[in-house]
This record gives structure tokens, sequence and C-alpha cells, in this order.
């Protein structure tokens, strides 16, 4: 993402994003596994798609241009076109969609609403432009932290499992910018838990880019509400940014994506399908998606795996492709 993007009770009547439960029945007396075999059977006998062991999610990003460039999209209608023109059933927010509205009681009850008219789960809100939570100065990093207590709110109004944050830093050393990590992740992780929220963190350029480092970072706060959100790219740790956007710039400093997604992935609590480009068979050019999907299948995960296009195609039809080539690779892997 570029800087644009990077940038406890519920209340009554603010109901959280509707959960659709389809049950299906078993005889009489019929084990769980014996009921699992039997649909199985009848999935393949009517060749019906293979189920995936994971689930699909849309990241708001991919449609970042629709929404920020051409107006064609407000945030409001997100779910609906999630569901109605995708058929994906959870979605991902991007804060800067809606970065006045996190305490708007009323926008947010909207937001519930919609969602629930078409099915659609609100995941989680990637949160950006609120501060680095891995500050070293006191002052910045405690600002930080209250700068993000508003999403959490907003996102358990939503009914979202997860808030998305950066471990940005703004000093150079490692290890100083990890024990500032530690501790702001876990004063947030600590209110979170509150709502019944994750905070999870993003390989999102610099240390955060680094899996040792970030996967360092989790091992230290050890906390279950506190993980990853492994993305397929946004693996530079450094770029030649002369002109000063650290977003831009070739990459002086490129940690491996599979290596990074491995480390990432005992602490994962979402993930995210980065894509950019696409070859004539629908495969992404820049990662091997048999051998990312193999790393995240390989650490037993089985949740949402969000759609995050921000190629040069148009972003209707880099959806479309991500979204093909996961139910592809998947389907192989399942």
């Amino acid at each position: 993402m570029k800087d644009s993007r990077r940038n406890f009770l519920k209340n009554a009547g603010m109901g959280l994003g509707a959960l659709w439960l389809v049950g299906c029945g078993s005889k009489a007396g019929e084990t769980g596994e014996e009921a699992d075999a039997q649909a199985d059977s009848t999935a393949v006998a009517a060749g019906a798609a293979k189920p995936l062991f994971f689930k699909i999610s849309l990241a708001e990003w991919s449609l970042h241009k629709t929404i920020f460039d051409k107006k064609e999209l407000d945030n409001l209608d997100f779910a609906a076109t999630a569901r109605t023109k995708y058929g994906i059933e959870a979605i991902e927010y991007v804060n800067q969609m809606f970065k006045d509205k996190a305490k708007d009681a009323k926008y947010l009850a909207e937001l519930n609403k919609r969602a629930a008219d078409h099915g659609v789960f609100q995941n989680l809100i990637m949160i950006d432009g609120e501060g680095g939570m891995a500050e070293t100065d006191k002052k910045l990093l405690m600002e930080s932290i209250e700068n993000h207590k508003k999403w959490v709110d907003a996102a358990h109004t939503l009914g979202c499992k997860s808030i998305r944050v950066n471990a940005f830093s703004s000093n150079p050393k490692a290890e100083e910018a990890a024990k500032a990590a530690v501790e702001g992740l876990g004063k947030l992780g600590e209110y979170g838990k509150q709502a019944g929220l994750n905070v999870i963190v993003e390989n999102h350029g610099g240390f955060s880019s680094n899996g040792e480092w970030l996967s360092g970072v989790m091992k230290q706060i050890n906390m279950p509400n506190v993980g990853c959100l492994p993305d397929f790219g946004n693996f530079c740790i450094k770029r030649d940014n002369k002109n000063g956007d650290p977003w831009n710039g070739p990459c002086v400093d490129e940690y491996d994506r599979y290596k990074g997604v491995g480390e990432m992935m005992p602490f994962a609590k979402g993930v995210s399908a980065k894509s950019n480009e696409f070859d004539a068979e629908g495969n992404c050019i820049e990662t091997d998606y048999r051998k990312m999907l193999k790393v995240v299948k390989d650490a037993g995960y089985t949740d949402y795996i969000g759609i995050e296009f921000e190629g040069t195609k148009p972003e209707d039809e880099g959806i479309r492709l991500t979204k093909a080539l996961l139910e592809k690779v998947g389907a192989e892997l399942s």
C-alpha cells in the first residue's frame, strides 16, 4: 500500500454484523465425521466445487481507486458490492475510507444495517494514519495507543474480530523499536481484550517487513489477542527514497516473502492475498500462490484470506483474477 492508504458493551441498536449460519442436515445417530463424509460425497456426485481450507474476504483497498479517484463507490456500499458483485461474504475496511466516522454512532449503525441486509461479515478494519506502534519516543507511543482506541471501539460496534495496526518506528535501531512495539502493542492489546478484539500487525514496511523481527515481537508480547496479518507482498524493508516517499522507489532491502509469511503464520489472525500483475494463465506474477498458500495451509490456518489487489489492471478485473486464483489453488491444496 502507498502512504495514502497506510497514512465496552455494544450500544443498543448497533447490532453486530449479522452472523449467517447455514445448517447441514444429518441423519439421526450419524457422527459429525460421518455427516461430513456424506456431505463431501454428495458434493462430488453433484459436481460441486471442492471446499477450500480457508474462507475468502475482500479488502477495501482493492477498490481504493474506485473510491478515492473515480468517486464511483461510497464506503457505505462496500458490503453490498462485495456480496452482489463478487459473491464474497466478508469484508475488511480501510479506515481512510471513513476517517472521521470512528465515533459516529449513526454512521456505524448504517454500516451494520447494510452489512446485515446483504449477509456480510465485517471482519476487520485496517488502521492507518494514527501513529506507529513501535515509536521509541514515549510521548509519540502513548499518542499512538490513544489514537487507536476509538477504532477498537468502532470495530467492536461493527462486530469485527480485529483491527490491523502499523508497527512503524522513527528509530533506526531494531532492538529499541522492538522493545517499544512490545510495550505499545501490549497496552493496546489489553484495551482490545476488553472488547474481545484482536490487535494485529501487518508486514507493512520498515522493521515490520522483517518476519524474524515481527515474530520476535509477538513471542515477547505473548498475548492471545495480539497477532499478525501476513501479507503476501509488502516485504520491502527499505527503499531508495531520495524523493522522501517511503512507499516508492526501488527496494534496496527485501525480505524473502515465503520465509516471512512462514514466520508470521503462528501468530496469524488474518491473511492478506496481495496481488499486482497476472500472466496469461491467470497466475500472480510476483507471488507463487501455490507455494504461498501451502505455507498458509501447513500452518493449520483455516480463517479468512483477504483479496488485496493493487495492480495496473482495472480493479474489477484484478479482484476477479485474484479470487479465481485463490479458489483454483485453494481447491488443489484442500
